[in-house]
Parts: C-alpha cells; structure tokens; sequence
C-alpha cells in the first residue's frame, strides 16, 4: 500500500499530459457542464493543497475509468485558487470541494463521500446507472531505454542510473539458449540470495524513481535487454549478467558499475555520492540539504560568540553570499541572512521557527516543491543551534532537559 501510495503520488505530472480530466476555466464552463446535457463531476481544487495533491491520482484514475461513457459522464476540475470567480459562484469554502451536476439543473449537489476510487465510482454509477469498466494503470516513473534514446540520454544534461534487465530474469533461472539469446554476453547467474533478481529489484527501482522526481538533473532508468530494439545498448555496456547497474555521470559517457546494496536506501546513498544530492528513501531531503558550509561557519560563530558580533557576522555572510554561483546556494544564503536578521530582533527565533516548521512537516499533505523547501529551512536553522555537546559544556544541567 506505502509503495502505491508513493507511485500514485509521484507520477500526477506524469500523466498531466495525457490527462483525461477536464479543465474548466469560466469561458468553457457552462459550455461543459451546463449546456452539455452530460452529468459531471467536478473538484474545485489549489495546487498548493496537500490534500488535492493526494486526491489527484485517485481523480485521473477515475477518469480513465468512465472515459468509455463520456457521451453520458464527465470528470473535470477547476482551478479555484486561479480561477476565484468560479468558485465563488458554487460556494467553495475549501480545498477540494467536489459537486455533481446532473446535466439538467443548475445547482450541483456536493459531494459528500469517500476519496478513494471505489467510493466515487459506486457514486457516479448509481446517479447515471453507468459503471466502472476499466482500471487505469499508472504510468511508470522510470524511463526505459533502448538502442537509439540511451546514447541520447547519456553525456548530456543529467545524471543517470540505469539497470539493465530482462523479463525472464530471476535467481534460480537458466536457459540452454540463452547464449542463443545473447551471443554478445557469456550470462552470469547468480544464486546469491543476498542479490536480487530483476523482478524483485523492480518496486525498489520504481520507488527510487519516485524519490529522484524532484531533482531535474537525475534520471532513473532501464533497458530491456531481451527486447529487439534494445540488444545493441546491451553489448555496448558490455552487460553479462542481469541486473547489471551502471551509474553515467552528467557529461560523461563513460559509465561506472554499481555493485552496492539493493535496497533503496542503499541505492539513493549512492546517488547523492554521485550526483551531490540529498535524497533518502521515500523521497524526503537528509539533514546536510540546502546548508551551505562557508555560511554554516558563520552560524557556528554565531552560536559561541553570540549576538554581540552580529553586524560582522552579517557583512561576513553578505560577502559569502555574494560568491555563490548557483542558484540553489544563493537561495539558501538568502536564508541564512534572513535568520541571522531575525536573531538580531529575537533571539528565541530559531527555537520558534523550527518548531513551526517541524509541525508543518509532521502535519503532512504537502507538495514536494514545499516539503523539500520546508527541510532545507529546518536544516539551516539546525545551523544556529548549539549541539547537545556543547549546550551541555554551558549548562551542565541541560543533558537531563533533552
């Protein structure tokens, strides 16, 4: 369940392209809904609400559902935080609201049941008498590869981990015309249950896929060695057992084996080595992302030297600041100027803000982008506090407060 649950939501942008939900903006909506004499489901939903976020695979899934009876029943959504006249116009409160229209009056009924796809499918079927005749499967977050796209993959703008595989593979396998198969490659198996097989390693591949989502220059992929149009790619890489794993650092061609542990965990480790990121299973940041050291210096200095020094602790940090090139470190910079301002005003800043922040997390329902940016703000206020060492060494009391 955790792992579909992981796969649904990462992969909303996904089929954002292919999307069988309809958008409704205020010039086309009487048109779709009111004029078309067809039933329609629609959510007034805000990109920025977790709780959308979370209904969203649900909602597309149920679209592909009914899209063989879209003569009688249409799925459509609004963008309310856009799109405020609409809802205005029905009365939306909170993010999502669905209502039914009929297809004949022109107020809707709110919707009032479960999220899931079962409960909303059972809910259109017994308002239009239409039902559920197909389940839409999610597309996968891992790009496969073959002959001619791997070569194009490879060398540029990204980072990329790909595992070379084949469907008939598995630990106790073993066929006489595998070499028949594969001519290119003397295959290895191995019966080490410590390794997985392709097919074990599979969820764990789409779950690290999922992880790496959000960062633009990382890419998780595969190559189907046993497909026609992927042989080539395969003796290329000189694969011989399966899965191989090749990590093809940004700008390179030249690949470099994986032979680390296979648990995700594991794997996404090995990424951030590689890559400079700082993913951990199941998507989230380590404490290192968004910090920057040559500022972390200076929070350090703050923290034993104390308020007294702030104004050249500011220029210091202005200075620091000004030498950062990429845009990632000059926005985490931007914050720790902001925290060294706040301290200069309250020095229970740090405390208080952390604090909001951790429950924001804990509280869930958030989307990636905010997630990501709420972590890297904790790390940088974590920055500013004294370790349990040294608050210790200050107040020999304080070990029995933590």
């Amino acid at each position: 369940m955790h792992l579909r649950s992981l796969v649904l939501s990462g992969l909303v942008a996904a089929v954002a392209a292919k999307s069988a939900v309809l958008d409704l903006i205020p010039s086309n909506f009487d048109e779709v809904v009111h004029k078309s004499g067809k039933a329609t489901l629609v959510e007034f939903f805000a990109p920025w609400c977790g709780h959308c976020k979370n209904l969203a695979p649900v909602y597309e899934e149920l679209a592909f559902a009914f899209e063989h009876a879209s003569d009688k029943v249409q799925i459509a959504k609004v963008d309310a935080d856009a799109e405020k006249s609409l809802g205005k116009r029905y009365g939306v409160q909170g993010f999502p609201t669905l209502k039914w229209f009929d297809g004949k009056s022109d107020k809707p009924e709110e919707y009032q049941g479960g999220r899931d796809l079962e409960s909303l499918s059972n809910f259109i079927a017994e308002k239009t008498g239409v039902k559920l005749r197909k389940k839409w499967t999610p597309p996968s977050a891992v790009e496969m590869l073959n002959d001619q796209t791997l070569n194009k993959a490879v060398g540029k703008d990204k980072h990329v981990l790909v595992a070379f595989t084949a469907p008939w593979c598995g630990r106790m396998f073993y066929s006489p015309s595998l070499p028949l198969l594969f001519p290119f490659a003397q295959v290895s198996l191995t019966l080490d249950p410590l390794v997985p097989d392709c097919k074990t390693l599979a969820p764990t591949w789409e779950a690290l896929a999922i992880s790496f989502a959000p960062e633009s220059d990382v890419l998780i992929a595969k190559v189907d060695c046993d497909s026609e149009g992927s042989k080539a790619a395969c003796a290329q890489e000189g694969v011989t057992g399966f899965p191989t794993i090749k990590f093809f650092p940004k700008g390179s061609t030249e690949s470099a084996i994986y032979n680390g542990g296979r648990a995700e965990k594991d794997l996404a480790k090995y990424i951030n080595k590689k890559a400079g990121t700082h993913r951990v299973e199941g998507g989230g940041l380590d404490d290192a992302a968004g910090t920057v050291e040559a500022l972390d210096v200076i929070a350090a200095r703050f923290v034993s030297e104390g308020a007294a020094k702030l104004a050249d602790l500011v220029a210091e940090a202005k200075k620091q600041a000004g030498s950062l090139a990429e845009e990632a470190q000059a926005k985490s910079a931007a914050y720790y100027l902001r925290v060294l301002e706040k301290l200069g005003k309250s020095a229970e800043y740090v405390e208080k803000e952390s604090a909001r922040l951790a429950g924001m997390l804990k509280k869930g329902g958030l989307a990636d982008t905010k997630r990501d940016e709420l972590q890297t703000k904790l790390n940088i206020l974590g920055r500013f506090k004294k370790g349990e060492k040294e608050a210790e060494a200050a107040d020999p009391n304080v070990k029995d407060e933590l």
